[in-house]
């Protein structure tokens, strides 16, 4: 099954994983301590501004994930402390979902060492939830957040998980542990 992109958040533990039919020549770069996906550089040229994004950032010992331009003011939403839901909230309902042609959802999550919240803003809804288990939402089919059964404990096994998933169109993935600060791990297979 092909679900787009997705994250899988959980207390201190999470995931972000880049799958695509259309734009599959991207990676995840570390960059001063943020993940940022971007074309290889085999990649033909796009002016796509959705395949290019910071997808993983740090605010103040909490680690926030999601699938686009939406990643930064969540953490600057944070680092102004707003609680985790307002944060969540208040940046997908301003950049809502991305005015593709297929009015991708824009995901997001933020995990502390523990606490977890995610959400995701469609064309039809916006939810944003505390979660106290690993939790997926993805960009298709799996667009509403539920429990998944995910083991990693640390950001490289959460990173490896998440790209070996059984979804369709791995490119590229992240993992994130949050624990006395947070630690991230990249697999661009």
């Amino acid at each position: 099954m092909y679900v787009g992109r997705f994250i899988v958040v959980g207390p201190g533990v999470g995931a972000y994983r880049v799958s695509s039919r259309s734009f599959p020549n991207r990676q995840i770069v570390e960059r001063e301590g943020t993940l940022t996906v971007t074309p290889t550089p085999d990649a033909p040229e796009t002016d796509n501004p959705y395949i290019a994004y910071n997808c993983v950032r740090e605010s103040e010992g909490r680690a926030v994930l999601g699938n686009g331009s939406h990643v930064d003011p969540v953490t600057e939403k944070l680092d102004m402390g707003y609680p985790a839901r307002d944060a969540l909230a208040t940046a997908l309902l301003s950049l809502d979902y991305e005015k593709d042609d297929y009015d991708t959802p824009r995901i997001a999550g933020v995990i502390a060492d523990d606490a977890a919240t995610v959400g995701i803003v469609r064309r039809d809804a916006l939810l944003v939830e505390e979660v106290t288990e690993p939790t997926l939402v993805a960009t298709y089919e799996e667009d509403e957040p539920r429990a998944f059964d995910f083991a990693a404990t640390d950001a490289a096994g959460a990173a490896r998980e998440a790209y070996d998933c059984d979804f369709e169109h791995a490119v590229c993935a992240a993992g994130v542990a949050v624990d006395d600060g947070v630690t991230t791990a990249i697999v661009n297979d």
